[in-house]
């Protein structure tokens, strides 16, 4: 069978990626007019094995979308009991109270959650209110007609490793709607391409990003508090790179212990994961750790750029929601409910275009709402606290991302206007001469791990017969140019150990070990040289998330 012959399957909407802001277009869409035709699309091998976050769930989002959730059972029980956040130091932490900060940066009121159950438990409402829902089958490429999205194609599967069509090979499905909604969370491969041919990032900032890793631990139940949240910033990324660490505890004497680094790093020499590893061995933490046993590892990007970085939203055909528009409240760290919020809005729009007689034009509508709603409500109101952080670093943006914040709460005005970002984070990383190799302690095995032993917590797994999904435009570049010029980042950015520079008696040599990829993207972000392109994998394969 030739490659190009698919067959077909036409619907009103097509839905790329079962998070929260796939899940709730796809419920809304059904709530609104039953007879709509909607199915969704899902990489990993089942609804939530790709999703992770934090996560506190600010509820307006799923309010709006289900108002009965909790009769309905959703897996949202957790409420947030205890607030803390702390400046750490190597050794020590200040504790910063909670009344200088805006109301907006209070958690009182929000539920520690699993956003993979939640997804899951969404996907179930979705399911019987008649949407289809195909885990396992990768959105691979865009259907076009003339410049219009028109579809997707997914479930692609059987290619041999250097691109050729292998003897089981299965060439996938055209999935056709009226609109496209692409909610592939952070650097979609479907997004970028969208995003590219109608130039949707013109006359806004580049996106930023932090590289966001988690684990979950089961620790000791005498030192298990469920409800409690803290916050840090400081110690250990100090002034090398911005970001911080959250500290979640969930049910089943289950904490969730993240930390998040800002990509716009300029020394190529740090190595994020090590200073995630690094920072559990503070008091803070290592005491609540100690006799626990980890259970579950896994990372992905977070948009950051937040409102100065949304791009248009709307082309012919198409429309991005969620993490795929970037729609992450950086100070909050919370993307969730403006996720669910999006895709309201969305298939609100598309829900009118429809019964209007429209069909693959601009949804307009949905640009509209989106950019005078809630979600620009909550993000216009800390929209220079990123920029502010990335310019005078993290005392100075405190004090005036606080003042800023502060002032646009109580007056919806922000006394800074709107601050721009600079570089994109893969421009901004500087060149190996001009920093010094950063000593990282070797993990212990019992607080802090290497890559390779916290991947198998991930569940990761890709069938290795297949095209490598992590593409090299210039296969000479990492060695002829990223080795000399920088250390080759790739070796210390990737929490999963993908890239290595391996030292053979002809020289160097660069390896790609992609059966490790856990999908988190930063490669494709933080390539100095932009040289990776992050493709998606046949279906089914990635992590395994749990309850991430």
């Amino acid at each position: 069978m030739a490659e190009t012959t698919r067959e077909s399957m036409e619907y009103d909407v097509v839905i790329v990626g079962a998070g929260p802001a796939g899940l709730a277009a796809a419920i809304r869409l059904k709530q609104i007019d039953a007879d709509l035709s909607v199915v969704v699309l899902e990489k990993g091998s089942e609804v939530g094995a790709h999703i992770l976050s934090g996560a506190v769930l600010d509820t307006s989002g799923l309010d709006a979308l289900l108002p009965d959730w909790q009769s309905m059972g959703a897996p949202v029980k957790t409420a947030v009991k205890r607030d803390n956040f702390y400046i750490l130091g190597p050794a020590g932490q200040i504790r910063v109270p909670n009344w200088p900060m805006p109301p907006l940066m209070n958690n009182h009121g929000k539920y520690i959650v699993s956003m993979a159950n939640v997804c899951r438990w969404m996907a179930e409402t979705a399911e019987a209110l008649g949407v289809e829902i195909f885990p396992g089958m990768a959105a691979s490429q865009i259907v076009w007609d003339g410049d219009r999205v028109a579809g997707v194609v997914a479930g692609e599967f059987g290619k041999n490793p250097d691109g050729s069509i292998g003897d089981g090979y299965e060439p996938g499905m055209e999935l056709l709607g009226k609109y496209v909604f692409l909610s592939e969370g952070v650097r979609g491969s479907l997004a970028k391409e969208v995003m590219a041919k109608f130039d949707l990032s013109k006359g806004h900032c580049p996106q930023k990003f932090g590289l966001g890793m988690k684990e979950i631990w089961e620790v000791d139940p005498a030192k298990h508090r469920p409800g409690t949240v803290t916050h840090t910033m400081g110690w250990p990324l100090g002034k090398n790179a911005g970001g911080g660490s959250f500290i979640y505890h969930g049910e089943n004497n289950q904490v969730y212990v993240g930390f998040v680094v800002h990509l716009n790093y300029e020394n190529p020499y740090l190595y994020p994961y090590m200073e995630f590893q690094r920072f559990k061995h503070h008091p803070v933490v290592a005491d609540l750790l100690e006799g626990g046993k980890r259970v579950a590892y896994g990372a992905r990007a977070i948009s950051e750029g937040g409102w100065q970085s949304i791009p248009k939203l709307v082309a012919p055909g198409v429309a991005l929601l969620g993490c795929s528009a970037g729609l992450v409240n950086v100070p909050r760290i919370k993307g969730n409910h403006n996720a669910m919020l999006s895709g309201i809005a969305a298939a609100e729009a598309a829900a009118a275009a429809i019964k209007a007689g429209r069909a693959g034009d601009e949804l307009s509508a949905y640009e509209t709402d989106l950019r005078a709603g809630p979600i620009a409500k909550d993000l216009k109101r800390v929209r220079n606290v990123k920029p502010l952080w990335s310019k005078l670093g993290l005392w100075s943006s405190l004090v005036l991302g606080g003042f800023d914040m502060w002032v646009a709460n109580l007056t919806g005005w922000n006394p800074f206007g709107t601050l721009k970002h600079g570089k994109s984070d893969a421009q901004a990383t500087g060149k190996a001469a001009d920093f010094k190799p950063i000593d990282y302690p070797k993990p212990d095995g019992k607080l802090s791990f290497d890559r390779l032993t916290n991947v198998a917590f991930s569940f990761t797994n890709h069938e290795e017969s297949q095209p490598c999904h992590l593409q090299l435009k210039d296969p000479t570049v990492p060695i002829a140019v990223n080795l000399p010029l920088y250390a080759e980042p790739a070796q210390r950015y990737c929490p999963a150990g993908v890239y290595e520079v391996i030292e053979d008696k002809d020289g160097p040599r660069f390896q790609i070990n992609f059966q490790n990829c856990v999908h988190c993207k930063t490669c494709d972000i933080k390539d100095p040289s932009q040289n990776i392109n992050w493709t998606t994998p046949q279906g089914g394969d990635g992590p395994n998330y749990p309850n991430m």
